[in-house]
């Protein structure tokens, strides 16, 4: 398993077109993909967890990996993340 934190960028947080495009990625991935922030902990293939997550910009997220392709997917959501999902 693997634990990241990551900071989120775009504007407006992991609002409902964010978290779309967060779940669109951590779908094409076999590996279990979640995000906790706070005392909540959600699964990254759910777009009704992500948007309740409530992240906003400039908010430390933790995201956690674990399964057969966990680096790809790591390495995917911090590219999408890092480009603030397209937004700016």
């Amino acid at each position: 398993m693997i634990r990241h934190q990551i900071v989120i960028q775009n504007k407006l947080g992991l609002h409902t077109r964010a978290a779309a495009k967060l779940v669109d990625t951590a779908k094409h991935y076999a590996s279990r993909i979640e995000l906790m922030y706070g005392d909540r902990i959600v699964d990254c293939k759910s777009i009704m967890g992500v948007i309740t997550l409530g992240a906003q910009k400039d908010n430390i997220v933790d995201l956690m990996v674990s399964g057969e392709d966990e680096d790809e997917a790591l390495e995917a959501i911090n590219k999408l993340v890092n480009a603030k999902f397209g937004e700016d």
